[in-house]
């Protein structure tokens, strides 16, 4: 499995940023994807996850209504949209399937 997350970049608050994560070497139709962020000193913390079809959604209280995730399994790919950033949502971004993650992309909130 190969996942490949891209997007990241230096953002102002109250900007926002759409992450892509391209995933190869499964079919990925079949899993269920989600994002993982971890910052500086911290642990990593759940984000959102999709269901295979993308009809079912899940979200961490700290971003639900500011973030949103999709998937198009036809590119096998799964996105995430963030939205009203904050200096808090600063993170190394990791896509997951199951326990595996991709290099991750950094997103830094910062005026």
């Amino acid at each position: 499995v190969q996942l490949v997350e891209s997007g990241g970049g230096l953002v102002q608050p109250g900007g926002s940023l759409r992450l892509s994560c391209a995933a190869s070497r499964l079919t990925f139709s079949n899993y269920v994807m989600g994002w993982f962020r971890q910052a500086p000193g911290k642990e990593r913390e759940f984000v959102t996850t999709i269901s295979t079809s993308g009809g079912n959604t899940a979200y961490a209280n700290s971003v639900k209504g500011r973030f949103s995730i999709s998937r198009d399994n036809a590119k096998n790919t799964v996105y995430l949209q963030m939205n009203s950033l904050t200096p808090e949502d600063t993170a190394v971004y990791y896509c997951a399937k199951g326990a595996q993650r991709g290099q991750g992309t950094q997103v830094t909130v910062s005026s």
